[in-house]
């Protein structure tokens, strides 16, 4: 089967699958695909989250599971694909960012490996999946979400800036490997997003570096109306050309906040 690289993705007779969507960029995801007309299906590990969901977006389906859970994935699989079994597109929104000290040895070893299992493990468990289902349809694609912090590790968050980089280079792998099948591979790049991520952190990030979720989603959703690989702002570009041509300024100015988030501990 040849891809058509010509068709853009017809979002507004398609079915999909976002996973995390009952808050942050997923939550928008939901917003503005229905804006598209398109048929949702979401996931989140909290039932009243996914309640509360449905009640400000009725058209909404909605299913309880957790991407970091193999079996939850297996469940997913046959509920969805049973009662959907026009789903075309899969979204891997769903993620976990924690400000991690590696010298923190009250972590034990399921715990500093959440974010491996929710963002990395999860999202190729989920394509792992899907894909055979996607396969067969006429037009489908996966989107999968990393983060302007695969070009820039965070020192502050380093599980979370391991999981993205390999995010990325995951989605590039699989779209070679999908180069001719129907399925087309994009990645969402948001660079900061003001969501619930950065709920319960010892120091927040300032306002004026952050993007609003709603600016983000939408570059995002034009971005796969125009058939754009990567779904990114002006702004991961210049993240991208600065991570090649003087990355330890980055690495520099990231790690700023790790020892600013120590010295406000260490004063308490």
């Amino acid at each position: 089967m040849q891809q058509q690289k010509t068709e853009t993705m017809d979002l507004a007779n398609s079915t999909i699958l976002i996973t995390g969507g009952t808050s942050g960029i997923g939550l928008e995801l939901v917003k503005q695909l229905s804006q598209q007309g398109a048929t949702l299906l979401i996931t989140g590990r909290n039932r009243e989250s996914l309640n509360e969901t449905k009640r400000k977006f009725p058209n909404v389906h909605t299913f309880q599971s957790d991407v970091s859970r193999p079996k939850d994935i297996e469940q997913l699989y046959k509920e969805v694909t049973q009662q959907f079994p026009g789903l075309n597109i899969l979204i891997n929104n769903a993620g976990l960012m924690r400000l991690i000290d590696l010298q923190d040895d009250s972590l034990d070893l399921d715990n500093i490996n959440r974010e491996i299992a929710t963002n990395l493990s999860g999202t190729v468990q989920m394509v792992h999946q899907f894909l055979p289902h996607l396969l067969k349809q006429q037009s489908a694609a996966i989107i999968n979400v990393s983060s302007g912090i695969a070009f820039m590790p965070y020192s502050v968050a380093p599980i979370y800036s391991a999981t993205k980089a390999g995010v990325r280079a995951y989605t590039q792998a699989l779209r070679l490997q999908l180069e001719n099948t129907r399925v087309k591979v994009f990645e969402m790049i948001p660079p900061g997003v003001k969501t619930n991520l950065q709920n319960g952190w010892v120091k927040k990030p300032s306002d004026n570096m952050m993007m609003d979720v709603d600016k983000m989603v939408k570059v995002a959703v034009d971005g796969l109306l125009k058939d754009k690989k990567e779904l990114k702002p002006f702004v991961i570009g210049v993240i991208q050309t600065a991570s090649r041509l003087m990355p330890n300024v980055l690495l520099n100015f990231g790690h700023g906040e790790f020892k600013a988030i120590k010295k406000l501990q260490i004063s308490k």
